[in-house]
């Protein structure tokens, strides 16, 4: 069975306070060029990024620009910021997901960074015969009960521009019940988490489930640098190359990937 990772509590401080290293991996990333365009090529089918709390497409651009170069068809979510769990923007993602399979007629895969995965994973369950594949960076896919144990000041910033009760406060909406109870949708979702994340903490960002189906992969990176971070688009865009209905779970290519399942 995929296991949640044991951590406890909040992200360590020193984490939240080194999330500027960031700008790091988005400078590294020319290096890193040569080693990403081996990366697998996709089938061209849609694949739709959604951006975390208080971001919008353009943060995604990076992403945007790699899938596409691995010849994926690649939409962005269209709603402008993500400033919360809003039943409006979770039934416009609904039927934006909807609507890429019946223009293509094929299934959709969802990549959702930080709450953006949590959009995904909402999305997968009212609207499962539409989705192929959901990929979470980072994304708080198993809150605790209580509430959220991200960082201090993003849980404030909830509560200031989404919800008076912060996170939770969207959850206990009747619509997020499933969600709640760690329901997970049958088909390939894949978990990636960071151990030195500054917002979000790995026991929120991995999930338990079914190893054929469910996987937590863990990685080298910020949190906020997970949009553009080499390491987490090589991952990415091998999840998103596997053929439809033939899913595995992932598994470490060299050792100097720091990857484990």
């Amino acid at each position: 069975m995929t296991q949640r990772h044991p951590h406890q509590g909040e992200p360590h401080w020193l984490h939240t306070w080194v999330e500027g290293r960031a700008l790091l991996e988005l400078a590294v990333l020319p290096l890193a060029w040569p080693f990403l365009r081996r990366a697998p090529r996709g089938d061209g089918h849609p694949v739709l990024l959604l951006p975390g709390f208080l971001a919008n497409d353009a943060t995604l651009l990076v992403l945007k620009f790699f899938l596409r170069s691995r010849g994926h068809e690649v939409h962005a979510w269209g709603l402008g910021w993500n400033t919360g769990l809003h039943r409006s923007d979770v039934q416009a993602l609904q039927h934006r997901v909807r609507d890429l399979h019946r223009l293509s007629g094929r299934r959709v895969s969802l990549v959702g960074w930080s709450l953006g995965g949590v959009f995904a994973l909402l999305a997968a369950h009212e609207a499962g015969d539409c989705v192929r594949a959901v990929i979470t960076l980072g994304s708080p896919v198993s809150p605790d009960p209580q509430g959220s144990l991200s960082t201090p000041i993003v849980r404030q910033l909830y509560r200031w521009i989404a919800h008076p009760l912060g996170p939770i406060g969207h959850l206990t909406h009747p619509r997020m019940k499933r969600y709640r109870a760690h329901e997970r949708p049958p088909l390939p979702m894949s978990c990636l988490y960071s151990l030195s994340d500054g917002v979000v903490p790995p026991q929120e960002a991995t999930l338990h489930g079914h190893p054929a189906l469910h996987e937590n992969i863990r990685v080298r990176s910020s949190h906020v640098g997970m949009a553009f971070n080499a390491h987490v688009l090589s991952v990415v865009a091998d999840r998103l190359a596997q053929a439809e209905g033939a899913w595995r779970p992932y598994r470490q290519r060299c050792n100097c990937a720091g990857l484990s399942t």
